[in-house]
């Protein structure tokens, strides 16, 4: 019996390895936009999409990685988002780069989490079922060339600020805080309702806390955009979350979901740490939210 749970055991092992290259897109329809929004869109199509690339904790030689990420131009999406760590490696700017380089082209924003600006440590995989947060390790990584690089394709970053700008003709009206897990984030800096006048709102940030969430939601934003939970990264069957590494409830870990009168969006995101390489019934996902017109 004891070799029977054994090699069970490392069959799951192998099997949750190997889905940390099983990549997946997943899409959702959203009525956001008021009427008539898209009638004078430049791509002429019934819809506004976003890309939303969270966690990617890039490491040297993910080919794999940067095949479907750089693919995902394919979409024609007319805005990216990417809510933070993107980094898993000192040496792994050129790679994130690489992966995101077409997506650069089309208009974005970004918010960063802790992984981008600290390197991760060896941990038990395991102890992230404990929910308990970890410390970071303090390590330097290389995020300050990798934002320069966003911003000098044309990115807009959204740590700490409210951004206004259009995309295909559509008029955004977005916020952004810095990292809630590590309370790195400062609701002061972005608070207040956004522009009346955007046809979409949206708030920005790498984990889901419900005290910025309910800011946003407060504040009157539409939709919400968020990464880090990783879906849960080891979870039941069925993608069910055991834990959200946040204080987000374990089923509202990754999707598609309300939140008062406000939507959120939980990337369950394209990477982990190399430290932990396993995605257990939770395999790497991009999300494609198509944004389209409410009833009148």
């Amino acid at each position: 019996m004891k070799k029977v749970i054994g090699a069970l055991g490392l069959s799951t092992l192998t099997w949750a390895i190997t889905q940390t290259t099983h990549f997946q897109l997943h899409e959702y329809e959203l009525p956001l936009l008021p009427p008539g929004t898209l009638k004078d869109s430049q791509r002429g199509k019934d819809d506004f999409r976003i890309l939303h690339i969270s966690d990617l904790h890039m490491i040297p030689g993910q080919k794999k990685k940067v095949s479907f990420v750089s693919g995902l131009a394919d979409l024609e999406p007319d805005l990216v988002i990417n809510t933070g760590d993107n980094l898993s490696d000192t040496r792994a700017v050129p790679w994130v780069l690489d992966a995101l380089g077409p997506l650069l082209n089309v208009p974005g924003a970004f918010v960063f989490g802790t992984n981008d600006y600290w390197a991760p440590k060896p941990v038990n995989p395991l102890k992230y079922l404990t929910g308990g947060k970890r410390t970071p390790s303090y390590v330097d990584l290389p995020w300050e060339g990798m934002r320069a690089a966003f911003i000098e394709r044309g990115w807009h970053d959204a740590t700490h600020k409210r951004l206004e700008f259009k995309a295909s003709g559509v008029r955004l009206a977005l916020a952004g805080v810095d990292d809630p897990h590590h309370d790195l984030d400062d609701y002061s800096k972005v608070a207040g309702a956004p522009n009346p006048d955007a046809d979409l709102t949206i708030g920005l940030l790498h984990a889901p806390y419900r005290r910025v969430l309910d800011a946003f939601e407060s504040d009157g934003y539409q939709l919400a955009l968020a990464g880090h939970t990783h879906g849960g990264q080891i979870c039941l069957p069925g993608r069910r979350a055991i834990v959200t590494n946040a204080d987000i409830d374990r089923k509202r870990a990754s999707g598609l979901h309300r939140y008062g009168r406000m939507w959120m969006e939980v990337s369950p995101g394209l990477g982990q740490s190399k430290f932990a390489p396993v995605r257990l019934f939770c395999p790497p996902t991009a999300m494609l939210l198509r944004v389209v017109e409410r009833s009148s």
